[in-house]
Formats: structure tokens, sequence, C-alpha cells
């Protein structure tokens, strides 16, 4: 058995607090140097892959918000790694698919074959307005556009027969046109003429990721991803999104990887651990929280006291969620369930937005990775370090030892296509 380890690399980290604890590098978060360090710390770990997220933010008082941009990123990191996969969000709701398969085509030849696609659809009002739109599209619309987008691009990156390249110098010939083709795509978002104007890539197309948890977001992931990233805080729901995802893949001919995030606080000593947490929510900033959360439900608490009960009142029906439905589910679950407070949900989604957050000795985090995997709960997991860089030095240096001498990872890169490395 081997699990798979993909490191979510969210600068400053993946706590709210986290540019302000003192083992966090904060300075250096538009710096590509230190994306290059950190992408190297996790070559060094022998992790299958990093992934840098996309997002837009709100006001940037409180916290760092934004980032470079992720495709431009993984061009600076696949020049400087060698064996580590690289992972970029991109959203369908606002590229077109020409653009986007010409840009991931481009990053698989020049990182080797080794570039992932972390497939979204925006959900944020704010960001649609960016893009000379007043409003995002409706949720299902979202995924429709989505299936229409992925389609093209999987035309667009076969749209070169694997030897249409035939570099034949005795009749001056570079390629033959025959193995070259149009795809004269007309559908109900995209009218694409084609061919890409990029030969196939190592991989012909990225490895692609998908992270949407609702009814459409299950669906096009079994349709389409090579594997999902999830929200699971216990082995009982995991082993069921799992079991679940796996089914729906099935029956769409396919196989996909389940990749639970997990937050993990490494100490000496569990005592240790659980200070290294106290801290970090001990540095949280009220008004950023109460922001952050507005700003995923679409709906204004910045007037809450900490110590009031969360409203869950003024929250709408789910059925009428156009954003993020899984933050909105997993809030108002805890609420209803627990008579959750204002300042237990600020606490609980500084860490992660929800993810699995494990605060213990090397030790027990090796065996929490063991008992998920054992039971079927989780592929491996998508590694979101609280802190950059302490969390994943810590990772890697003191877990990453452990998992192999159980077993459990690899101790050396075998496979150059990330494809085949997560098959």
């Amino acid at each position: 058995m081997s699990i798979h380890l993909n490191l979510f690399m969210l600068l400053p980290g993946h706590h709210d607090s986290a540019w302000l604890h003192p083992g966090c590098d904060s300075a250096r978060v538009t710096d590509i140097h230190y994306y290059l360090e950190l992408a190297r710390l996790a070559e060094r770990g022998l992790l299958d892959s990093v992934f840098i997220a996309d997002a837009l933010w709100h006001k940037p008082r409180s916290n760092y918000c934004g980032g470079l941009e992720p495709l431009t990123v993984l061009s600076g990191l696949a020049l400087g790694t060698e064996h580590i996969g690289l992972i970029a969000t991109a959203s369908t709701s606002y590229y077109e698919p020409f653009h986007l398969a010409r840009m991931f085509s481009s990053l698989d030849h020049i990182s080797g074959g080794r570039v992932g696609w972390n497939i979204v659809v925006s959900n944020s009002v704010n960001e649609a307005r960016n893009f000379n739109r007043p409003a995002m599209l409706p949720h299902q619309q979202r995924y429709d556009r989505a299936d229409e987008f992925l389609a093209v691009a999987h035309r667009l990156w076969e749209s070169w027969d694997e030897d249409a390249v035939v570099r034949d110098r005795a009749n001056g010939h570079y390629t033959d046109p025959d193995r070259i083709h149009r795809i004269d795509h007309q559908g109900e978002y995209f009218a694409v003429r084609g061919p890409l104007n990029i030969q196939r890539s190592p991989q012909s197309r990225p490895f692609l990721v998908q992270a949407g948890a609702s009814e459409a977001g299950r669906s096009f992931a079994a349709r389409h991803a090579d594997a999902v990233f999830t929200v699971q805080e216990n082995v009982r729901d995991g082993a069921r999104f799992r079991t679940e995802m796996r089914r729906r893949a099935a029956a769409n001919g396919r196989t996909v990887k389940v990749l639970p995030g997990l937050i993990p606080i490494v100490g000496a000593t569990q005592a240790e651990a659980d200070e290294k947490k106290r801290e970090l929510t001990g540095l949280q900033a009220v008004d950023y929280a109460l922001e952050h959360i507005s700003m995923m439900l679409n709906v204004d608490i910045t007037d809450c006291a900490v110590d009031a009960p969360f409203p869950v009142e003024r929250l709408p029906p789910a059925d009428s969620i156009q954003g993020n439905r899984t933050t909105y589910e997993l809030i108002t679950g805890m609420a209803r369930r627990l008579g959750t407070t204002v300042g237990d949900i600020i606490a609980h989604q500084g860490f992660g937005r929800g993810h699995l957050v494990v605060a213990g000795t090397p030790e027990r985090i090796a065996d929490v990775i063991g008992t998920w995997v054992g039971e079927g709960a989780a592929d491996g997991f998508n590694l979101m370090p609280a802190v950059f860089p302490a969390g994943l030095a810590d990772f890697v240096d003191e877990v990453v030892p452990l998992l192999q001498e159980r077993g459990l990872f690899r101790t050396k890169y075998d496979e150059t296509l990330l494809r085949r490395r997560y098959e």
C-alpha cells in the first residue's frame, strides 16, 4: 500500500493567523525563490505533487490576500525541480478553452510531463465583476459550462496525433498535416475551430483535479477528475465519500483518487502540539475571520458578537446557494448540530476552513494517516500546513520517515509522468 501526498501551497499558511506566527516567513509571499524553496522541500520529502490555489479574497487588512498567478508560478517551479508534480488552479468560468489548453500543454512540455490542473467553477460575484460580468452564472450552469469546456480542451489536446511531428529533412516536412486536426466545435458556450497551436505534450493532457462537493460537483468529478480534494473530518464520513466517488467514477468507466485535506500540527509531545494549536487560535483577527466567513456564505455576519450563537436564521436554504455550498453546509451543520457560537465557527474555520486537523506527535499523525487509508477513507492526503515553512518542514522531517518505515510511502521517485504516479 502506497499513499499519495499532495502539498497545498497556500502562503503564508492554512491558518488565518499564519502570517503573525514567528515560524512564518510572511515577507516572502511574492518571492518566486521562496515558492521554489518550499517545492524543493516537498520534493525532498518525495511528495507526489504541489498545488497552487487561486482565489479572489476580500479586504486585505488583517491577513495576506491574493498571491502570484498560479500558472506563472508553475513555470518557475518546473525549471527548479526535477520530480514533483505541479498543479495549478484555473477557472472554467472565465478562461477560454483554447487559451487554457495551450497554457497547460506548454507547462506540460516545460515540466517534462509533471503538470496538473485543479478545475474550479468560480463562485464569487466579486470575481465575476472583475471579468466584465455583473453576476456569476447560476450553480448548475457553471458546471454545464465546465463540462463543455473540458470536452473542448480534450479535443484540442488530442488535435495533434502523437506522430504528427515527422521532421522529414529530405522532403522538408516538419509535420504531417493529415495528423493535425481541426475540431470545429460549436456548442452552447463555446465555438472553437482548432487545432491547438502546440504539439502534443508528454502526458497528452494534464492530471485533472476537482474539489466541488455539491451534487453537481461530485458528478462533474466522476466524469472528469483523476483525483478529488475533499473536506472530511472523520473516518466514517471520509469512507462514505470515497466509496461514493469510486462508484460514480466506475459508472463512467473511470477511477478516481480521493485526498482529504489534512492540517498536521507536529509536536515533540502531545502537550507541545496542543500548545501550537492554541497559539494559532489566539492570534486570530476576529474582523478578518468575520469578513472571510461572510464572503464564503454571501451573508453579512460582521455585526455578530463572538460569544453569540451563530445566526443560522440569516442563511437562505441550501438549494438557493449559488456560492460555496461546501462551506455553507459545513458551517450550518456545525451550528445546528452543536449550538455553536460565532467564536467557535471562527476558531474552526481558522484551521483550513473545516479540514481535518491533527495536532500531535509524529507517531500520532502517522497513525491517523494509516488509519484513514487502511479503513478506506482516503487514498492519501492534501497536506495543508498551518504555517509555512515550519509546518511543512516538520512534516517532511518527522512524519514522512515514519510513513516510509511503515511501508506506507515511497522511498524514491519511480514514475516521471504525474498522471501515472497517481494510477
